[in-house]
């Protein structure tokens, strides 16, 4: 099939390479000039494990084009997908310049039928008006073209990108269009080889399953957050916990670990969507709103911790202190900083006086671009803990899980560790002279813990 993928971002990138990997003839648009020539070069804008292997070689076999000609890719494309941003505007809603956009860009250039398919996250309604911004473009020329527009979300895992799209727990397909549906589930029949996931259902209920599924998984995140935090007040180990709830087939045991909140670019972004668009059906979503609460109040309990092993009660209270930083990016195997926790805990860390430095394995230049060189950066983990008063862990990269704590004990002026992660056994860390602060565990409920 003959595939345009027009957007060239994280979805639209991803989804082009796997379209292309299959077979398929992909051409990935978008109006970024220097993002086409560096792609056509190789150059990944962004990381991906797996992505750029699989675009140079879906490059060197011709099946995956880069190109800025909009024109060209739509006429000579049957599928025209849709992966633009759709960035919050300043009332939390989702704006949908850019999707709007590219439909009327299709309808000014469209010679034959086509599929539009929405790929971008978008609110409830989009598909119809991205049906009337084609028709109008179509009406302008004074021609009668048919087309037909999809709700296709994504459901891509940022790290596990690849997986997800090659082999998915789901391809949900928003038409009421018999002939389209075909279409579609031709194009997605090689994902499908083991076991047929995909969802035919109508458009509306399309658009509203990818914003459930993040709210659903956002409610899970804020929710064990705010149990860690009962734990920590009530003598309770949240491992424990977990443990006890997890095993119940009904809850499952993913989404349950606490951490200083969520981050990145969906399920924030999401969540306010949701919460808009309820308000504009006059429905308050009041369960959404209380995890939105208590995510932006979960990142400030790091720095808080911080605050309260260190801080001298000053108005600087943190003036002289050096604290380092295990992880930046908004979770482990990618360099996505939007919306990370890592942004309030070192503003925090720096308006408090705090000297900072930050080891990340894969978002240091990202990091540069919030921080600049108010911070300090390292592609060594170990070499920003020398002298350092404490150790924050915030993000739960594999290279944290089992380091040389004989060389963190070393290089750490005090041996403050400040674990946003649990990544540690509490019994070991404190054996081994570590003042040990992990989250949703009292002293008096890990103090029995097996080493």
């Amino acid at each position: 099939m003959k595939v345009a993928v027009i957007g060239s971002g994280y979805v639209g990138l991803v989804a082009g390479a796997c379209f292309a990997e299959s077979g398929n003839s992909v051409v990935c648009v978008d109006i970024d000039e220097a993002k086409i020539e560096g792609l056509k070069q190789g150059i990944i804008p962004i990381y991906e494990p797996g992505l750029k292997e699989m675009v140079l070689r879906n490059s060197a076999e011709g099946r995956l084009t880069f190109t800025t000609d909009l024109e060209s890719a739509v006429k000579n494309s049957l599928i025209n997908f849709i992966a633009v941003g759709t960035p919050p505007g300043e009332d939390g809603s989702a704006d949908l310049k850019y999707v709007l956009g590219v439909a009327r860009s299709i309808g000014r250039h469209m010679q034959g039928f086509k599929v539009i398919v929405d790929k971008s996250t978008v609110p409830v309604g989009t598909a119809d008006k991205v049906r009337a911004a084609v028709q109008e473009e179509l009406d302008a020329r004074s021609v009668s073209i048919e087309f037909d527009v999809v709700s296709n979300p994504e459901f891509l895992k940022e790290g596990a990108a690849i997986d997800d799209f090659m082999k998915p727990d789901r391809v949900v397909i928003g038409t009421d269009n018999v002939r389209t549906a075909e279409i579609m589930k031709e194009l997605y029949e090689p994902f499908m080889r083991k076991n047929n996931r995909l969802i035919v259902m109508d458009i509306r209920s399309a658009e509203m399953t990818k914003y459930a599924a993040n709210a659903m998984l956002a409610t899970r995140i804020s929710f064990m957050n705010q149990i860690a935090n009962l734990c920590e007040r009530m003598g309770a180990d949240v491992a424990a916990v977990r443990d006890g709830i997890g095993s119940d087939s009904r809850i499952g045991y993913d989404f349950l670990f606490p951490g200083p909140g969520y981050g990145g670019s969906c399920f924030p972004k999401d969540v306010k969507a949701l919460i808009k668009t309820a308000e504009e059906s006059d429905y308050d979503f009041l369960l959404l709103k209380a995890v939105e609460e208590v995510n932006e109040l979960q990142k400030e309990l790091l720095s808080t911790k911080v605050l309260k092993a260190l801080g001298d009660g000053s108005k600087t209270p943190l003036a002289g202190r050096t604290v380092a930083c295990w992880g930046l990016s908004f979770k482990p195997r990618t360099d996505d900083m939007r919306e990370a926790p890592s942004l309030t805990i070192i503003e925090n860390l720096l308006t408090a006086g705090a000297k900072v430095r930050a080891h990340d394995p894969e978002a240091l230049k990202e990091a540069r671009k919030f921080f600049g060189e108010r911070i300090e950066y390292s592609h060594n983990q170990y070499e920003i803990l020398a002298g350092a008063d404490a150790l924050v862990i915030i993000t739960d990269w594999s290279e944290y899980r089992t380091p040389d704590f004989d060389r963190m004990l070393t290089e750490l002026k005090n041996p403050v560790v400040i674990d946003g992660r649990n990544l540690y056994k509490p019994g070991r860390m404190f054996d081994a002279g570590f003042d040990y602060i992990p989250l949703g565990r009292s002293s008096s409920a890990i103090s029995g813990v097996v080493k």
